[in-house]
């Protein structure tokens, strides 16, 4: 049929990544390969995105095996990867010897076509690898990044095509990876790259609010050649929509994709499987994806910015962090948010949001944004926000990774009887950290298994987020005031208040807490606090705050009105005051993350025992959602005791220096 619509099936690489965490391993993909590969797809997409990044670092896999793997048995359809322009599956500019090292060795491996794109649509970050794709024999994808903004009109992305398709480009696709492409807009988009260019065109769209199927109707009307699709039990949400509604929808049209609906739900009851065997969850559409017109942000990245905030322990705050995202997002020049820039969107959002103050703590990499290291974004930036971030940083105007220095053949020198293979070593080119911890896995297998979820293990420890002093808060009767009893918790958990009375508990560890959560979730009561000194601590349920608590403090309660302003941060400043007259001032860690000493495993450490610091100098580096965010010290000082051990975790308000004043 003249007119068929072709399909690419993303199931083992962006449906998996966007609602199961990039997870699924070998051993679930290699036995349904064939009857992916028998079905008659246009492409399967297999590799690149996060897939790299954590088959490495949480399934202790080597992803270039798994194409290996998967290229043995999959014969009949050409096997498709995705990646980040200059920043490859990184999240970094590599130079372009990198680039062209891993784009040559993926096509060797058994890759056909790579979509490449660029996050902010800057086609110089393109150049080095369509060069390298078209070089190394690979189909040429170039991808264009859909947003919506006063910049990204139908003529924006005309034009921008033209200009793909003049660099050597062999198709185009539209990725929409907030699913913010409407139906009709789909349509005009589409007209109008086929009206003035001679590329195949593909669509590539998210479901998160909902208009996906709708929005491949009315493509497949405007001529577009070939969409993406996600087997059912992997579809909907933050994934892609089902191949099984899209094939049933166009039957007998004009745009009949003629794929066997029986067998595609074969392999649906496959990963339905797999998914209720590995606690998976489904693809759901919540409220906050509804309104993605109004935040911009993907249900892939909304899932990020709900990790971000549990392990931050300020899950409440995600519809301030919603609503900061915009303004963030037009101060930097409205961006696409796609990643990497959702992960610099979004974490400068919730820095913003639980610093109380905007743009007070910039990670290294939204400052290098700023700066231009990520290339040029669509709109001017800001010039207030940059002139604040980048003190006397000059801007970078060319290509930014021409000022990279070869690194593959120093790499190979320094890496000499530590790697079995160049794949090796452009592992290690990309993560070098993460490459050397799988790497000791794979000679020794003493390495950790893949890393918890955390959900329920990540709960808060309450001596490290209240003072010592809270766990036995002194009763202070007041005449009139309400009947107040001290007992465990255990005990509490069992017993409901009687009218007009409060319970207190005279400890509680992690154990307790997670009780106390339970109590609230199967009871009416709504919160329980904890005070003392004017602090108090709020388990509500979903989650739980500190929060100021009136002047004249009050016994806890449960049920009781909430007229407290909340102020985290005061609870626990970065940079806790001297109450013991010694003269040390203790640096805390702003956010949960990994403790770095240095920028790089080769350089030497920011600061060490004995060193003298300046207020505002870089002292150590916390690794947390997603992005390296550069700790300052906040006054002049010599540093006493370094408290944390390089690529030790540390908890938010967690002490990492003593500095004397």
């Amino acid at each position: 049929m003249e007119n068929r619509l072709k399909i690419t099936d993303t199931t083992l690489r962006d449906a998996h990544q966007s609602l199961w965490a990039t997870r699924m391993r070998n051993a679930d993909m290699l036995p349904i390969a064939e009857k992916l590969d028998n079905i008659g797809y246009h492409s399967l997409e297999v590799w690149g995105g996060h897939t790299f990044d954590v088959g490495l670092r949480y399934l202790n896999e080597d992803p270039w095996e798994r194409l290996r793997q998967l290229r043995k048995i999959i014969r009949n359809t050409p096997l498709q990867m995705m990646i980040r322009g200059q920043s490859l599956v990184g999240y970094q500019q590599y130079p372009d010897d990198v680039v062209d090292a891993y784009i040559t060795k993926s096509v060797e491996n058994g890759i056909s076509i790579i979509r490449i794109y660029d996050a902010l649509n800057d086609i110089r970050n393109l150049e080095t690898a369509i060069h390298s794709a078209k070089k190394a024999g690979a189909h040429v994808q170039a991808a264009m990044v859909y947003t919506v903004s006063p910049i990204h009109t139908n003529e924006h992305y005309t034009d921008l095509a033209r200009q793909l398709a003049e660099m050597g480009a062999d198709s185009i696709c539209i990725k929409d990876t907030a699913g913010l492409l409407a139906p009709c807009r789909a349509y005009e988009l589409v007209k109008s790259l086929k009206e003035n260019h001679d590329l195949p065109v593909q669509l590539h769209c998210h479901y998160i609010g909902g208009l996906a199927v709708g929005t491949y109707l009315k493509a497949a009307e405007a001529g577009v050649d070939v969409i993406d699709t996600a087997t059912v039990p992997l579809a909907f949400g933050a994934s892609q929509p089902p191949v099984e509604t899209v094939v049933r929808a166009l039957q007998g049209s004009p745009w009949d994709t003629e794929l066997d609906i029986h067998r595609l739900f074969e392999i649906a009851e496959y990963f339905e499987k797999i998914r209720k065997e590995k606690g998976f969850k489904r693809g759901v559409t919540r409220i906050n994806d509804m309104r993605v017109f109004d935040h911009y942000v993907p249900g892939g990245a909304i899932a990020n910015l709900v990790t971000q905030l549990e392990e931050q322990k300020a899950l409440y705050r995600l519809g301030e962090v919603l609503e900061e995202i915009p303004r963030v997002r037009e101060d930097l020049g409205y961006p696409p948010l796609v990643t990497p820039t959702s992960q610099i969107v979004g974490t400068q959002a919730v820095l913003n949001v639980l610093t109380g103050e905007r743009y007070k703590l910039v990670p290294g990499e939204v400052r290098d944004y700023i700066q231009g290291y990520y290339g040029r974004p669509p709109a001017p930036i800001n010039q207030d926000i940059a002139r604040k971030v980048l003190g006397d940083r000059a801007p970078i105007n060319g290509k930014p990774s021409d000022g990279l220095e070869p690194r593959m053949e120093r790499l190979r020198n320094e890496m000499a009887g530590q790697v079995a293979s160049e794949e090796d070593l452009i592992s290690y080119a990309l993560f070098p950290q993460v490459a050397r911890r799988f790497f000791e896995f794979r000679r020794t297998g003493k390495y950790q298994a893949e890393q918890p979820n955390n959900r329920n293990e990540n709960l808060p420890q309450l001596g490290k987020i209240i003072p010592a002093d809270l766990k036995k808060a002194p009763v202070q009767e007041k005449a009139g005031g309400p009947v107040k009893e001290t007992i465990p918790l255990r005990q509490a958990a069992n017993e409901a208040p009687a009218p007009g009375a409060v319970k207190e508990v005279d400890e509680m560890n992690i154990s307790d807490v997670k009780e106390l959560i339970k109590f609230i979730d199967d009871t009416d009561i709504t919160e329980v606090s904890l005070e003392s000194a004017g602090i108090k601590l709020a388990i509500r349920k979903g989650g739980f705050s500190a929060v100021e608590a009136p002047a004249q403090g009050n016994a806890p309660r449960a049920n009781g009105p909430h007229q407290e302003k909340h102020v985290s941060e005061k609870v626990l400043p970065v940079q806790a005051q001297d109450e013991s007259g010694s003269g040390l001032q203790p640096v805390k860690a702003p956010m949960v993350g990994t403790f770095y000493d240095a920028p790089s495993p080769e350089s030497a450490p920011y600061v060490k025992v004995g060193d003298r610091v300046n207020k505002g100098q870089v002292l150590c580096i916390i690794e947390a959602m997603k992005l390296m965010n550069e700790i300052k010290s906040e006054f002049d000082g010599e540093i006493m005791e370094v408290k944390v051990e390089k690529g030790q975790p540390v908890e938010y308000g967690q002490v990492v220096f003593l500095i004397k004043v």
